[in-house]
């Protein structure tokens, strides 16, 4: 494949894609092949991001075309559930300029996807161990078939897919309205209860998984040997709301507890 040079100050108004799958041919990355760093950090303290409402950057959200493919940017989407394979990126693109200019660590929590605005956030599950992340979209990717999104390093050793290379996964959008109120959204008196067990382990185990997945407090109330799950509180019903529309697909008996 013939070699050649495009200035930085070119790349930098469209800058439509940053990871692994765009061609590599233009002479912008030190290294030929992707691979893991030669020197890796300890990844256990790395969290999920914190989801929450951002403005679209002012890079990275016009339609754009690749290898004579057109994409379309989902500007104005509120929901999205896909299911299709996870891919990762790593040290030949740490340090590079990813879609919406910022600077690609393969140490944060990020990914790259082809259709939704960026900044945006999804939840990922890899299907094949149920294993959960949350991550913050700021680049355009992947440009193989069949894959549905590019992880950061980190992102994909909390998935456990750095060995596979990639894995069947369902990513869903978590969405902000522009106009909420995100300060204060997490106190108040509404809860999510979603589950009654008689087993004080699993109640725990629960709560800690939905804490993580949902980036809200969660508790349980116990009664007579049993444990009511919890997830809150919320400071409005539409919120609460929000997030019980999700946990459904998993608890369909879930409801909204307000206390006064």
């Amino acid at each position: 494949m013939r070699k050649f040079k495009i200035s930085l100050l070119f790349l930098l108004p469209i800058m439509l894609i940053g990871c692994s799958s765009q061609d590599t041919a233009t002479g912008r990355y030190q290294i030929e092949n992707d691979h893991r760093p030669d020197k890796t950090p300890p990844l256990g303290h790395v969290e999920n991001v914190n989801p929450r409402y951002e403005p679209y950057s002012r890079g990275g959200n016009k339609d754009y075309t690749v290898r004579g493919i057109d994409y379309e940017v989902l500007t104005g989407i509120t929901t999205l559930r896909e299911r299709g394979r996870a891919s990762w990126y790593g040290n030949k693109f740490h340090g590079h300029l990813t879609s919406n200019g910022e600077r690609y660590d393969m140490f944060s929590m990020t990914a790259a996807h082809k259709n939704l605005p960026l900044p945006s956030y999804v939840r990922v599950t890899n299907l094949e161990n149920n294993k959960q992340i949350i991550v913050r979209v700021n680049d355009r990717g992947p440009f193989h078939k069949g894959r549905i999104i590019d992880l950061s390093y980190a992102a994909a050793y909390k998935l456990d897919i750095l060995k596979t290379g990639t894995a069947k996964v369902e990513i869903q959008l978590i969405h902000f309205p522009a106009q909420e109120d995100l300060s204060n959204q997490f106190n108040g008196d509404y809860y999510i209860q979603y589950l009654v067990t008689s087993s004080q382990g699993k109640a725990e185990d629960l709560g800690k998984k939905h804490r993580a997945e949902y980036q809200v407090k969660s508790l349980f109330i116990e009664k007579d040997k049993l444990y009511k799950l919890r997830l809150g509180p919320f400071n409005s019903q539409l919120r609460a709301e929000k997030i019980l529309a999700e946990m459904k697909n998993d608890y369909p008996k879930a409801f909204i507890v307000h206390k006064k």
